[in-house]
């Protein structure tokens, strides 16, 4: 079936669509998908920057041949022993190709000290190919850099350095050069990718697009890609697209999770995690153990014949160790079946548990077979 004739008829949609009752907590595909094949490129060069105050990388072998290299193009021959690198830095430089840029538009760069530089802070980019995974030159890099950074130093040593003065950016600093091709246009189907792969999810994000434009229009691929049916027509794909990507879909109800970050302590745990009937007893030993010496002096005494003679003698050192026991009593709480996440929360805080306790109670109840979750430890 053709999924539409001309422009007029795929218009008369939005109608549908935007004025159509939809439920508050819905979200747009356009926040829950991502088309195939439009995506963003990445693009990294290797540059020098010039024009520093004497906060350049100084006389290091790889930043003096690449000034060496530099003069060279414009018909100089000098010697690496000739030149001073203490206001030139060697860097690289990234930068990020949106999908459909064409040659001559411009995208921001960032910069980056390759070698010993302090600080990138009043330095200029000379021109700089940007290539891409292919090797090929995509865009082209040159300005003036932008230093949020900055940094002081003493002759004693002392240091004072703000943000990252060694990182510097040039906002639309590089010229597109080469088109990087797209399959948008050609494809016969638009693939959607879910951000969170969920088949249910799928299945109601096709299930709507096909009340809107009609039945097999839409087919779930699997847990993460929804497959479209796109217009014959090249020239209505991107209103097509446009209405697309603003139907609303109530995302399916995810799956129960806890996550525990073990370095920072941070715990999530999902609106859906369900406890089934388990007692938990929470207590705390702790253990204190003081050491202290105790000197006791002593004296030697010399008897004469007229008299006795007392002189101080050695100390004697006897250690004293102290043992304290405390142990709290253990707090008991029952989760009943079914609990829900306030519940688990509540009881979990009442009995004053730390991060670490509600790891260890998490960890327990998951052996123990009732967490009803994915624990997952990142």
């Amino acid at each position: 079936m053709q999924i539409m004739k001309n422009l007029t008829w795929i218009i008369s949609l939005v109608s549908v669509i935007f004025f159509s009752s939809v439920p508050s907590y819905s979200d747009r595909l356009k926040d829950l998908t991502s088309i195939a094949g439009v995506r963003s490129n990445q693009l990294v060069g290797y540059g020098i920057v010039v024009g520093l105050a004497g906060t350049g990388d100084g006389n290091i072998g790889l930043t003096l041949q690449s000034m060496q290299s530099m003069v060279s193009r414009f018909g100089l021959v000098t010697d690496v022993a000739g030149l001073d690198a203490k206001n030139t830095a060697a860097v690289m430089v990234t930068a990020e190709m949106s999908p459909f840029v064409k040659p001559g538009q411009q995208i921001n760069v960032t910069v980056s000290t390759l070698g010993k530089a302090k600080s990138l802070r009043g330095g200029t980019l000379l021109m700089t190919p940007l290539l891409g995974a292919d090797g090929e030159t995509y865009a082209i890099a040159q300005g003036n850099m932008v230093v949020g950074g900055l940094g002081v130093s003493g002759n004693d040593g002392s240091s004072v350095i703000v943000n990252i003065p060694t990182v510097g950016t040039i906002p639309r600093g590089a010229t597109i050069e080469k088109l990087i091709e797209n399959p948008f246009l050609k494809a016969t189907n638009i693939i959607l990718n879910l951000n969170q792969g969920d088949f249910s999810t799928a299945l109601a994000v096709s299930e709507s697009i096909n009340e809107i434009f009609g039945p097999d229009v839409s087919v779930p691929l699997d847990a993460a890609s929804i497959k479209v049916r796109a217009p014959k027509d090249p020239g209505q794909k991107v209103a097509f697209v446009s209405l697309l990507e603003n139907i609303e879909v109530e995302p399916a109800r995810p799956k129960a999770k806890v996550i525990i970050n073990a370095r920072t302590g941070t715990i999530v745990i999902g609106g859906d995690v369900r406890i089934t009937p388990a007692a938990v007893t929470h207590g705390k030993l702790t253990v204190r153990v003081n050491e202290s010496q105790n000197v006791t002096p002593t004296q030697n005494v010399i008897a004469t014949d007229d008299q006795i003679v007392a002189t101080p003698g050695g100390a004697v050192v006897t250690p004293e160790t102290e043992a304290d026991v405390e142990e709290q009593i253990a707090r008991s709480f029952v989760f009943d079946p079914g609990v829900e996440l306030a519940t688990i929360v509540d009881a979990i805080n009442d009995v004053g548990a730390t991060a670490s306790d509600l790891v260890a109670i998490l960890e327990a109840l998951r052996e123990a077979g009732s967490l009803r979750a994915e624990l997952i430890i990142i």
